[in-house]
């Protein structure tokens, strides 16, 4: 089972393709629910280097920089496999 970890947000890249699914006003839902109850659902990064590539969690990690946050919990996954 993964452990979640907390990794700085700004060692997070997101692609470019992922990116462009940004929905503002998704952003601001679930940043309000986080103010409520937290971040009970972590995202996913995957290890590049020094840095971090975003698998899962887009609109979670952009709530969270809108509410000035450093920080996120998330799981460290594996590159898939081609």
């Amino acid at each position: 089972m993964l452990k979640t970890k907390i990794f700085q947000i700004a060692m997070i890249h997101i692609p470019v393709k992922r990116a462009k699914t940004l929905d503002m006003d998704k952003v601001g839902q679930i940043a309000e629910s986080i103010l409520e109850d937290g971040q009970t659902t972590p995202i996913q990064v995957r290890a590049d280097g020094e840095r971090f590539v975003l698998v899962e969690g887009l609109h979670r990690l952009e709530a969270m920089k809108a509410l000035g946050e450093s920080t996120i919990n998330g799981y460290l996954v594996q590159a898939r496999k081609h």
